[in-house]
């Protein structure tokens, strides 16, 4: 009877071990996305193309879900062309930010959504101030995450058929 109740006591130990790990582990996960969100921000605040791209899996399995044409962009060479797309278009300073962001991990895969702010003056020197839904999909690549896809849209209004381009709540 004590070997019985010694084992259970274990296996109740080993239980909480087990999952006190896994949630440190996604604690640690969480963590190196948010610092990847944030080196993301920080390089697209500078205009650092290499620092965005350094965000998303460098090959062709990217998929770019954008608020500009095309209606997707695939793989990290498309995804970058269409960063410096944008990086032209506004030749002065800009600031984006995210917020309400939340991520969520399970194994190899992750997932993180929020707002993207971008204010900034375009090359005709129209102020822009808009926000989207932006959703990212991440994936542990020899541990490291990465953005494997990335989806951004508006609000629409079905009556009037335009954009809520600053998609306030």
């Amino acid at each position: 009877m004590k070997s019985i109740r010694f084992f259970l006591i274990c296996v109740v130990i080993l239980c909480g071990l087990a999952v006190s790990s896994c949630s440190q582990a996604q604690k640690d996960d969480v963590s190196q996305i948010q610092a990847l969100e944030k080196n993301f921000i920080d390089a697209y605040n500078v205009k650092d193309i290499n620092g965005i791209m350094a965000a998303y899996v460098p090959d062709e399995s990217l998929i770019e879900f954008d608020i500009t044409p095309p209606r997707q962009f695939v793989g990290a060479t498309a995804c970058r062309k269409d960063y410096e797309g944008v990086l032209a278009g506004f030749p002065g300073p800009i600031h984006v930010e995210l917020s309400d962001w939340k991520i969520d991990t399970e194994g190899n895969l992750g997932y993180g959504h929020g707002f993207f702010r971008f204010v900034g003056t375009d090359k005709d020197g129209k102020a822009w101030d808009s926000t989207i839904r932006l959703t990212d999909v991440y994936r542990k690549i020899n541990g490291k995450w990465l953005i494997v896809h990335e989806h951004g849209s508006f609000p629409v209004d079905l009556a009037t058929g335009k954009a809520d381009l600053t998609s306030k709540p």
